[in-house]
């Protein structure tokens, strides 16, 4: 696959080879990134210091002083940085480099940590990197989060890997992640799409990784702190939800025959200690889902069973958007379905996001008074709900 011709490359050392690799993915992230670099150094330093070790900077060409930051930020473990050309972006993009480089130097082992993150330490270095050296291929991280904060994971991508392929990760596409060399060469082979490119990323390696048969940990990392995603929220949504659609459907037989869940064990620390707080505009995220629901509303009749869709239908039409698990559930399935079923592939895909929206936005109000804890819990129930009922979506098929 030929993508990214014309990286721009910087290697102040010359390195060639190295056994452990921390990559730090970036676009305008001038202001955050080094802590970021900060941190990865000292953990380097600190826990594998008998390794040769770099830290790589895959960055999007950003317009702000991320290279400059990058590079001059002093460490003790080398630095290389490179960028896609002029006009090229995604993070997808940044991680296709940085899986080609890995490779060439060799390495045994990979981190990547978002560039925007306030509550990495050197402890983080450490727990994602011991469990591929000590054989595992994919770690995924498990923190503390805010329960409104990472939403299309914890209302999309994680009840549907746990629902569909039987896999308790709960951060698939936490955005910090360790992995081997032979995991990344396989990704490289793997089918890239413009979406893959893109957001789509963090979902495509982790089915992949699951359905690789690769060797899967999760990492207990504290608490996770950086920039609100929110912003990100439409792109982001459209990009993942067709990766992780497109992934599902391609891999039916795989699913529908699987019989066990399983639960990829963590290391580190495993209890959720109270996260960050996040504020979320309620009233403009439930406006934007009725607008939107009517907008699409010919869409969705056709994709969605009778029963869901009659009660959609009355909640919208009378403004009052309550959508618990028991709802949403049937929704991601018969959606599912749907694309599987008819021509509407990305129209569909937009048409979901007002549920999506509606789904968030009745979770944040049930939620609105209760703890951290409770909070977690609803969002761990509704991801076994979609295991326990996924028969609904199965049912389908087989008719």
């Amino acid at each position: 696959m030929s993508l990214n011709k014309n990286n721009k490359i910087i290697n102040p050392n010359k390195i060639k080879q190295a056994d452990i690799v921390v990559g730090i993915p970036s676009y305008n992230e001038a202001d955050s990134i080094a802590f970021v670099v900060k941190q990865a150094d000292r953990g380097l330093v600190k826990y594998f210091k008998k390794y040769r070790c770099v830290i790589v900077n895959v960055d999007n060409n950003s317009s702000d002083s991320t290279k400059k930051v990058f590079l001059d930020f002093k460490t003790k473990a080398p630095k290389i940085y490179i960028s896609t050309p002029p006009g090229v972006k995604g993070k997808g993009n940044n991680f296709y480099n940085l899986f080609n480089h890995i490779i060439k130097l060799k390495a045994q082992a990979v981190a990547v940590v978002d560039a925007d993150l306030k509550s990495i330490t050197p402890e983080w270095i450490e727990e994602l990197l011991k469990p591929i050296l000590a054989g595992y291929d994919y770690v995924t991280p498990y923190y503390s989060r805010c329960e409104y904060d990472g939403s299309i994971n914890n209302h999309i991508c994680y009840p549907l890997v746990y629902g569909l392929f039987g896999y308790n990760i709960r951060q698939p596409i936490g955005g910090d992640f360790s992995f081997s060399a032979r995991l990344a060469e396989y990704w490289l082979k793997q089918k890239w799409h413009k979406t893959t490119r893109q957001y789509g990323i963090d979902i495509f390696m982790t089915m992949n990784a699951i359905l690789g048969g690769f060797k899967i940990a999760q990492a207990g990392l504290g608490v996770k702190i950086h920039k609100p995603s929110a912003p990100k929220l439409g792109p982001m949504f459209s990009q993942v939800v067709a990766v992780l659609i497109g992934i599902i459907i391609a891999n039916r037989k795989k699913w529908m025959d699987l019989g066990r869940e399983n639960k990829a064990f963590c290391f580190g620390e495993k209890s959720l200690k109270k996260p960050q707080t996040l504020g979320v505009d309620y009233k403009a995220m439930k406006a934007t889902s009725i607008f939107n629901f009517h907008v699409n509303e010919n869409i969705l009749k056709r994709s969605l069973s009778a029963d869901v869709f009659k009660k959609l239908k009355k909640m919208y039409d009378k403004e009052r958007v309550e959508i618990d698990s028991q709802l949403w559930h049937k929704i991601l399935y018969d959606i599912i379905y749907a694309y599987d079923k008819t021509d509407l592939g990305a129209d569909l895909v937009e048409a979901l996001k007002p549920l999506y929206f509606g789904r968030f936005a009745s979770f944040f109000k049930f939620t609105l008074e209760k703890n951290f804890e409770i909070c977690e819990k609803e969002i761990v129930d509704q991801a076994r709900l979609f295991w326990e009922d996924r028969d609904y979506l199965i049912r389908k098929y087989k008719k």
